[in-house]
């Protein structure tokens, strides 16, 4: 069993690792962007889009690994382990084999497969196959990723991370030139990746010396225990791979690679923004679990409650210093201005507004036991966000792409999955929207009369000092708003407590002395 020191410390290495993942994207980004050009660069992303979709090949198999490992190890059932461990590595490696075939198929494809401007075809085939081998090694490394999660070791993984994106910018730093530009970027990957799992190998069989890997440990039963848990699982990744990868795939295919430089701008300040609020729900879901299995209903809508709120609060927040003082982020951080990307940046995060609180609810909704249909209505909206993309970037460009996401994510996250997780875990919608909204009500006017003040009395032009004292300081007048909100509320809620305790003891005094039960001066008694 794991402590609660031992889970806040493994929370603790979850979000350093996630900060300095962010921390290397984000200043890469227009880093690896001047170098390359625009051309090369849309080239880079449009061939790295394509490729994400090898996610899928997981078969969502990563999250199985890590419950079983976790229940078999805790069961010192070391049988059981070494079959989840090596059938799940043959399925990686069934799955590798079919990313190579695919990447030579994409080879032989890639001079039909659309016109690489400025760009010399012997290196994008080069490209190609290396990223294909990248994620072949990927796969199977990632089995004993899973194993040291399972058994909790999530210092180790973390560490592990953290080294791999600390020595990926370093070498991109160190080799990255503008000739062979594209072929050197997926040699950092690959040699990176070749290291990270390496690591993992070699810690797992440290930190599990029973682990074995023998032929002997492919047994029929596992691989159905596995892909029995993983169904939910690739159904969700699917749809994150629809909603996140799809949109400059269809850019490029239909504008071109330029055309996609300013949308994968606003798209990726919009996944910086969002991975941090996806752990809140990550966190709030086994919880949800224990207090469903209590029945404790109102626990339950009391955690729903604070985890929408507070995601909602910092969407909202990022909305509105955005909507005030995005273009000059945007200027700073890729040092050109790009005025579309701004636009495509508030339309993504106006999805979020909604996305962000209702997910929260969704992995609760998980955590409770009911995941299928949620999952499917996931894909579901995936599937519309595809559609809406192609059927509108024709006649609005890539903002029709930016309204083709949106517009999916507000019907069926607010119309669908809303009240669907509402009505199975008996919340009523009305209270639940009121309990978020009504207490940030006061921040988020603040922040507005903030960023107001900001605007018309300092020159904030192009600097990363000025950005970070700006955000800073948005974020004090929000956290002291909602303090004072929080103290003014709980202060009534004594306040309330106390004469109606007060109202119960007179209650009880009458009834004493006339000998007239309570429940009849209450009216509840029959």
């Amino acid at each position: 069993m794991i402590s609660r020191c031992s889970i806040r410390f493994s929370l603790c290495a979850s979000w350093l690792a996630h900060a300095v993942s962010l921390a290397v994207g984000f200043f890469l980004m227009p880093y690896v962007l001047h170098i390359l050009g625009k051309g090369q660069y849309g080239a880079w992303v449009f061939i790295t889009s394509i490729t994400s979709y090898s996610a899928l090949m997981y078969l969502g198999l990563g999250e199985a690994i890590k419950k079983f490992v976790a229940t078999y190890h805790a069961q010192q059932d070391w049988e059981k382990l070494n079959q989840t461990v090596n059938v799940t590595l043959a399925a990686f490696a069934g799955t590798g084999t079919i990313a190579l075939v695919t990447a030579g198929a994409l080879c032989w494809l890639a001079p039909r497969f659309r016109e690489w401007e400025g760009n010399s075809l012997f290196e994008i085939r080069l490209v190609i196959m290396t990223l294909g081998l990248n994620v072949a090694c990927g796969m199977l490394g990632s089995v004993f990723g899973g194993v040291l999660l399972g058994i909790q070791r999530f210092d180790l993984q973390r560490a592990v991370m953290i080294g791999a994106d600390l020595l990926r910018a370093g070498l991109t730093l160190l080799l990255l030139r503008s000739e062979w530009g594209l072929l050197t970027l997926a040699g950092i990957l690959l040699a990176v990746s070749l290291a990270e799992n390496l690591s993992y190998f070699v810690l797992a069989r440290i930190h599990v010396k029973q682990l074995s890997i023998r032929y002997r440990y492919l047994q029929m039963s596992a691989l159905r225990d596995c892909f029995g848990l993983s169904v939910f699982s690739l159904i969700g990744s699917l749809a994150w791979q629809l909603i996140n990868a799809t949109d400059t795939v269809i850019i490029g295919l239909v504008l071109g690679a330029e055309a996609i430089v300013p949308y994968f701008i606003a798209l990726r300040l919009c996944q910086f923004i969002q991975r941090p609020l996806q752990q809140i729900g990550e966190v709030c879901m086994p919880k949800a679990g224990e207090l469903h299995g209590r029945s404790d209903t109102a626990s339950l809508q009391k955690l729903a409650v604070q985890g929408m709120g507070l995601a909602f609060l910092l969407t909202a927040g990022i909305f509105t210093g955005t909507a005030f003082f995005g273009d000059t982020l945007i200027l700073t951080w890729v040092g050109e201005s790009f005025t579309e990307s701004h636009t495509i940046l508030m339309t993504l995060l106006a999805a979020q507004l909604v996305a962000a609180p209702v997910g929260v609810l969704r992995w609760i909704s998980f955590g409770a036991g009911h995941a299928r249909v949620p999952s499917l209505m996931l894909l579901a909206e995936a599937v519309a966000n595809v559609i809406l993309s192609l059927i509108l970037i024709k006649p609005f460009g890539t903002m029709g792409v930016a309204l083709g996401t949106t517009i999916p994510i507000l019907a069926i996250e607010l119309f669908a999955i809303l009240p669907y997780a509402c009505r199975r875990l008996q919340f009523e919608v009305r209270p639940l929207v009121r309990g978020i909204f009504v207490p940030l009500i006061a921040p988020l006017l603040a922040l507005v009369g903030y960023c107001m003040w900001v605007e018309a009395t300092f020159d904030i032009s192009r600097g990363w000092v000025r950005l970070i004292a700006v955000a800073i300081g948005g974020g004090t007048v929000m956290a002291a708003f909602y303090g004072a909100g929080l103290l003014l509320r709980s202060r009534r809620s004594r306040v309330g407590r106390s004469r109606s305790g007060a109202g119960q003891f007179q209650l009880q005094t009458i009834s004493a002395a006339e000998d007239v039960p309570v429940e009849a001066l209450t009216g509840s008694y029959d």
